[in-house]
């Protein structure tokens, strides 16, 4: 349901009348919109995964290293070097550009460190690659990399035995912890050379759309779509890796957690399209396959979202496969005389351990 497909003959249109009870049409991507002149800029994919590894490997290591001096910065209350952070963002948006994959299966596979720096690379990365979906201009696009890097910074400032508290937070130190956007938005505006529009973004990711947020409590509209892809990709970064205070999820188990919210908690249609953008089994994603194989989703296959290119990792007896077996699944290989590969299922980052320096990446 979340394919979707270009309308082009009458017999489709009667099997839409026939068979659904409910037709979302995407009128800014159709072809009237494209002649009048409201075309989006369209990122056609300049390399495959395997070609972008290297680029992309850089553009992480430089990215990383970045956030871990940002982060340093900020505990001791310097000010915060606005042109490495925009080489950092421009290297991450031109690598997403050319492939929207490997950055994403990088930042998934590679060993995290401190949650605060990776959960701002994953989320920056996310948003780039989700904004080149959306088919936004590349300014939107890299504004989105600055957001998702920089949107909780403000963290620093807070007590580091709140940080790493487990369990509930009392209702003290959930105001408390409420605290770091307006102290992010504090550094941001303090950072000369940054985005103008930046602090007021950053101010928006756990506004909801049914007004339950904060720190301003805005509803619908009143959010705007960045700030709504801000609470959308923060979210779903959240709930898939481990946190002091939680456990994590499965890929499909977040997707399903934010489809359920949609309309709720977050714009029903930016839900939907981000959906649409990393497929029901995300890149980076453990999966389980009908073989009894673990794999690995390397790439997704923009006409067929259900049917990613899998590295195997583990064979059926759960043992790790040091031979690459490369599967596209778009292309039914066959599992048995009988059966195509399928996958079952997401397994939750980190289950099955593997050595990703094995794959194609080193």
């Amino acid at each position: 349901m979340f394919q979707g497909f270009v309308l082009t003959t009458q017999k489709q249109l009667e099997g839409l009348r026939k068979y659904c009870t409910t037709v979302l049409i995407d009128a800014e991507r159709n072809d009237a919109a494209e002649a009048s002149g409201a075309a989006r800029p369209v990122y056609a994919e300049r390399a495959s995964v395997e070609q972008e590894m290297a680029p992309a490997r850089a553009a992480y290591g430089s990215s990383r290293a970045l956030m871990h001096d940002v982060l340093a910065a900020v505990r001791i209350g310097r000010t915060l070097d606005a042109e490495q952070i925009r080489d950092a963002v421009s290297s991450m948006a031109e690598s997403v550009l050319r492939n929207p994959d490997a950055l994403l299966l990088l930042s998934q596979l590679r060993k995290k460190g401190e949650y605060n720096e990776s959960h701002a690379l994953d989320v920056s990365i996310y948003m780039i690659t989700f904004g080149r979906f959306l088919e936004l201009d590349p300014g939107q696009i890299e504004l989105l990399g600055y957001v998702g890097l920089l949107q909780d910074v403000g963290k620093l400032r807070l007590p580091k035995e709140l940080l790493d508290r487990r369990g509930r937070l009392s209702a003290a130190e959930l105001e408390l912890a409420r605290q770091h956007v307006g102290h992010s938005v504090e550094i941001l505006r303090a950072t000369p050379g940054l985005p103008a529009e930046l602090p007021r973004i950053a101010a928006l990711h756990h506004e909801r759309h049914d007004g339950s947020g904060y720190p301003a409590g805005l509803r619908g509209d009143k959010i705007g779509m960045l700030g709504s892809i801000a609470a959308i990709v923060d979210t779903f970064d959240a709930l898939t890796v481990r946190r002091p205070h939680a456990d994590p999820v499965s890929p499909s188990a977040a997707i399903s957690m934010l489809y359920k919210a949609r309309g709720v908690l977050f714009d029903a249609h930016l839900v939907e399209q981000f959906i649409r953008c990393i497929g029901i089994f995300p890149v980076g994603s453990l999966v389980e396959l009908n073989s009894g194989e673990t794999g690995v989703v390397i790439a997704q296959n923009a006409a067929r979202r259900l049917s990613p290119r899998v590295m195997v990792i583990r064979d059926a007896a759960g043992n790790p496969m040091y031979t690459q077996k490369l599967l596209d699944l778009a292309r039914s290989p066959r599992a048995t005389a009988n059966e195509p590969y399928r996958i079952l299922g997401t397994l939750e980052y980190g289950s099955v351990p593997f050595d990703p320096n094995t794959m194609f990446m080193r």
